[in-house]
């Protein structure tokens, strides 16, 4: 194709043809039997599903499940979503040039989140939170890392700069509830959210594709966290500045319990208030981010007439969601 048609500029019933990111490809039975390719369309613009009726287990076994394929076919409107039905594909080596229009990237920009996240942080009080704090800030390589990484290979802010633009919503949230609970340690606060996720870091690559790293598998960003702060902490030690170790021990255990429940991940149950505070503040963010990218635009608009108001069941959330904003559905389009 001479120009390339993205993902969120697609209409119902358009020829497709061209280069994109695959993700999660399984293979599927309709109620007859018959093996179909299921999986997840994404460039730089949008993710979107995708389907192959006529698929072999073979063609399937041939496909990466996370990673990018050439394919041709045609969107459809289903259920309130536009996907695109598949009439061939095979897997594609994407050039440097290709993957700039199929990696998704922040919509922010990065500077900017960055400074705001420095600017929060510098509000903090405690000296040893502080030093804590500067440690990281010092660390040049680990930070453009936290600029760059996505926040995960699929689920919530899964783009270039969603790690930064997750964290800088939580360190925003934080602010605007901890007056109404005052006794809440709010440098505590802060920079357990600023901690929480910076292992991935480490676990994720991001280069050619969102995927896990050798780190990610075998030791996983919870673990790398906590193995991170108590580098910047002996840091501080080696400069004389007192940490103490009850301080220590409850940033570790931020880290280790904001994924809230042991089946979630959580090394430990959340069992102070900053550590609850924190898992939920996360839970919401990461929900949010999904929610909304699932069923408004940038306007708060579901994006035009897809064939329905709800869209494919979410796994992550459990259930499928109401795209439109009442206010804004006529009462036409309802009846």
């Amino acid at each position: 194709m001479s120009e390339r048609t993205f993902i969120r500029d697609m209409q119902p019933a358009q020829y497709i043809e061209g280069i994109f990111a695959i993700q999660n490809c399984q293979l599927g039975q309709t109620k007859t039997g018959k093996p179909y390719i299921k999986c997840l369309l994404a460039d730089r613009s949008g993710r979107t599903p995708g389907r192959m009726w006529n698929a072999t287990e073979e063609l399937y076994q041939s496909l990466p499940t996370n990673g990018f394929v050439w394919l041709e076919g045609q969107t459809q409107p289903y259920q309130g979503e536009m996907q695109v039905i598949i009439n061939r594909i095979r897997s594609h080596e994407p050039t440097e040039q290709e993957l700039k229009d199929l990696l998704p990237v922040t919509q922010y920009n990065v500077d900017e989140m960055f400074a705001e996240v420095i600017r929060i942080l510098q509000t903090m009080e405690n000296p040893a939170i502080k030093s804590i704090c500067d440690r990281y800030f010092e660390d040049g390589q680990l930070m453009d890392l936290f600029c760059k990484a996505p926040a995960a290979t699929t689920l919530h802010h899964a783009y270039l700069g969603g790690l930064l633009e997750h964290t800088l919503s939580l360190l925003k949230l934080a602010d605007r509830i901890m007056p109404l609970y005052p006794e809440l340690n709010r440098d505590i606060m802060l920079l357990g959210l600023f901690l929480h996720d910076l292992g991935k870091c480490c676990e994720l690559n991001w280069d050619t594709g969102f995927s896990y790293s050798e780190d990610g598998m075998l030791i996983g960003h919870i673990a790398r966290g906590v193995v991170i702060l108590e580098e910047k902490v002996r840091a501080c030690r080696e400069m004389n500045i007192a940490i103490p170790d009850p301080t220590l021990r409850v940033l570790q255990h931020i880290i280790l319990s904001h994924h809230g429940q042991l089946e979630f991940g959580a090394a430990k149950l959340p069992a102070t208030p900053e550590a609850i505070a924190i898992s939920i503040l996360d839970n919401l963010d990461a929900k949010m981010n999904m929610a909304l990218a699932a069923t408004r635009d940038e306007n708060g608009d579901r994006q035009g007439d897809l064939g329905g108001n709800f869209t494919e069941k979410i796994w992550a959330l459990g259930t499928r969601l109401y795209r439109p904003d009442p206010t804004k559905l006529s009462q036409e389009h309802e009846s």
